[in-house]
């Protein structure tokens, strides 16, 4: 991934992913309007920041090529339901009110239809399919990596979209890395349990014998090779939140009060 700034807004792009057929991005805390704690890209007016602040942020992303009323915004539940978004979804969540719930992950093939779903410290995925020209993001929490999102939404793009696994091109976006997802050990026997290659995504804790550390970003790019697709067109963030909060807002290192990161992404018309 890379750094741009661009109308003193500051996002990553994935490398594999910049190619002209598409339009993305990954939002950091840096280019908008909020103040204090959520200064200054918020793009959630659920913790408490003010919905105008909010609304101007959105219309400084939509000048980077995501107009308002092309956004198709995530209902997001750390689940694996996946929508598949129509010309009809556009404004969804922005202009329209959403007619769905417990969607973590959308894909399209339309252009100019722009996919938006949130994040602070949980993993974006990325998906392109050149070949049949369609695009998905999903959001991965632990739950949703648990469930195997990543690859939920590979075979709901091949479902739709006739796409071929080995023809998709994904990115990993910036999320909390394996130094520093701490969690219970009761969450990593369910990740032990469910998923038979989670044990080289696992280690445990030496200094708290009831905690153990878990690879996110490993699980999910692992789920996404079973899936079919090649660890060649996988790009990894190399990007901590929970360790960069001067660039991200991160759940683990600031608590609920805080701003909310996006991802974007739509098939240019």
């Amino acid at each position: 991934m890379f750094l741009r700034n661009e109308k003193d807004i500051r996002y990553y792009v994935f490398e594999n992913l910049d190619v002209a057929d598409i339009n993305h991005l990954f939002t950091t805390r840096h280019g908008g309007v909020s103040e204090g704690i959520y200064s200054s890209m918020n793009l959630s007016p659920l913790g408490g920041d003010s919905l105008e602040a909010v609304m101007q942020n959105y219309q400084l992303i939509a000048g980077l090529g995501f107009p308002v009323e092309s956004m198709v915004l995530s209902q997001q539940s750390h689940g694996c339901g996946i929508r598949q978004v129509t010309a009809a979804d556009r404004g969804k969540g922005m202009v329209h009110k959403r007619d769905y719930s417990n969607i973590d992950g959308l894909i399209t093939d339309v252009p100019e239809v722009t996919l938006a779903t949130f994040y602070a410290d949980c993993v974006p995925l990325y998906f392109y399919d050149p070949v049949q020209q369609a695009i998905g993001l999903s959001h991965a929490g632990w739950r949703g990596t648990l469930g195997q999102i990543g690859a939920k939404t590979v075979q709901a793009m091949t479902d739709s979209y006739d796409s071929n696994p080995a023809d998709i091109l994904a990115g990993i976006g910036p999320s909390i890395c394996k130094d520093c997802f701490e969690v219970g050990n009761e969450v990593a026997q369910e990740f032990l349990q469910s998923l038979d290659f989670a044990i080289d995504f696992i280690v445990p804790c030496t200094e708290k014998l009831d905690k153990s550390y878990i690879d996110l970003q490993g699980i999910n790019r692992q789920s996404l090779m079973y899936a079919g697709v090649p660890a060649e067109n996988i790009e990894l963030p190399g990007i901590c939140t929970k360790e960069r909060t001067d660039m991200f807002y991160s759940h683990r290192a600031m608590g609920p009060k805080r701003g909310t990161l996006a991802a974007f992404m739509c098939l240019r018309g």
